[in-house]
């Protein structure tokens, strides 16, 4: 009986550490899938998509605020034009140029000894600029009521120089306005993505132009 009994008892033991061991195994496969979860969890947030951006290329904000620009030099400064604010600026000569990404516009005081009309943009702007804008096309010339009174406004497209960095043509489309006052002009392009809609911004510029 002496041996019986040690048997049981031994018998008792192996249960006991077989239940132990059951427990401890359950323990670990059950803490590996919150374990999992967090880790998917941090995965996820990592590779969360970066915003969508708010307009398309080449639209000009609805909010983008506008300064006056008067030229300080050059042929003739008797003029105003809003242009908008935080564009980079360059000067060639008596042009100043405002750009900002794919748009731009274009200032230009010309000397001028008769009113533009429909006729003299057709038949002296348009060749100029067909002989120097890539895959110029759609000329329209039109008379136009602004602030600054009556203009001749050439719309047209034309392919944008290659941006040096990667290597893309844009398809623009331009606005040129031709404005007259006292044997002087001023000729106001403004160019962006033919896409663009960029209707509201060209016209605040276009019709900003305040003579002095």
């Amino acid at each position: 009986m002496g041996r019986l009994a040690r048997a049981f008892t031994a018998v008792g033991v192996t249960v006991a550490v077989a239940a132990i061991a059951g427990c401890s195994g359950s323990g670990a496969q059950g803490s590996a899938p919150t374990g999992s979860a967090a880790g998917r969890g941090g995965g996820a947030q990592a590779a969360a998509p970066a915003p969508t951006e708010s307009n398309p290329p080449g639209d000009i904000p609805d909010n983008q605020v506008y300064v006056p620009y008067r030229p300080t030099g050059g042929a003739f400064t008797g003029f105003t034009v809003k242009v908008p604010e935080g564009w980079a600026r360059t000067v060639q000569g008596d042009t100043t140029v405002f750009t900002d990404k794919l748009n731009s516009i274009t200032i230009t005081p010309v000397p001028a000894t008769a009113v533009p009309t429909t006729g003299s943009v057709t038949t002296t702007v348009v060749p100029k600029l067909r002989a120097r804008t890539p895959k110029f096309a759609a000329p329209k010339v039109s008379e136009v009521n602004r602030h600054a009174g009556r203009v001749v406004l050439l719309t047209y497209q034309g392919d944008s120089a290659k941006d040096p960095v990667t290597g893309k043509v844009v398809r623009d489309g331009f606005e040129r306005y031709a404005y007259y006052r006292s044997g002087h002009g001023v000729d106001l392009t403004l160019s962006g993505p033919v896409n663009a809609d960029n209707v509201d911004p060209w016209r605040i510029v276009s019709d900003s132009v305040t003579w002095r």
